[in-house]
């Protein structure tokens, strides 16, 4: 018997993004059912939940940082990517505490949104919260100590001044720690943090 195709959820108050995503979902064997503001989702997945959730950040009325407050992570199971037009570290970081798996800017690339929508399903329920993640052990003392800024959603400049550091040696461990970690963007870096998976 045939598995039923997976339910993506977009919710974005622009028209041509809903467009241009639910034709490359569907032809990707993808169910979509998009929304063009928070409460028309809100409505729509007390009716159907769906596998997975693509999510705007800003939108008129309740914006998709208000959305994932709404949403009871412990209650709703699916995955949140959030994408953004104008998105920076500390809306990153908000978007991935509030229960968001991932965070994309815009414009994307189809393929990396693509295999992140797969990943977030086949993942799902599974990713929660963890004091430990995979390859924690790798990481010097002060590594750590600038993972904690980043995740505290700091900037360079900012952590560099609570570490007694140059911004530029923030950077640099920034960027080995995400070498040691296998994440090519901050959302691959969050995401590994706060799921426990690496």
């Amino acid at each position: 018997m045939a598995e039923a195709a997976k339910l993506i959820h977009i919710v974005d108050d622009d028209a041509a993004v809903l467009d241009a995503l639910g034709v490359i979902l569907r032809m990707e064997g993808y169910e979509v059912e998009g929304f063009a503001s928070g409460d028309a989702f809100v409505r729509g997945v007390a009716l159907r939940a769906p596998d997975c959730v693509i999510l705007d950040v800003h939108m008129p009325g309740r914006s998709g940082l208000d959305i994932l407050r709404v949403l009871d992570k412990s209650r709703f199971p699916a995955p949140v990517i959030v994408i953004t037009g104008q998105g920076d570290i500390p809306m990153a970081v908000q978007a991935v505490r509030s229960g968001a798996v991932d965070f994309l800017q815009k414009p994307f690339d189809v393929d990396r949104l693509l295999e992140r929508v797969r990943q977030a399903i086949a993942a799902s329920g599974t990713d929660k919260p963890n004091a430990g993640f995979a390859g924690q052990d790798r990481l010097t003392d002060r590594e750590s100590e600038v993972l904690a800024q980043v995740v505290a959603g700091a900037r360079d400049k900012e952590a560099a001044l609570q570490l007694g550091i140059s911004p530029r040696t923030v950077e640099a461990h920034r960027k080995a720690i995400m070498a040691k970690l296998g994440a090519r963007t901050l959302a691959d870096l969050l995401r590994i943090v706060y799921s426990g998976r690496g």
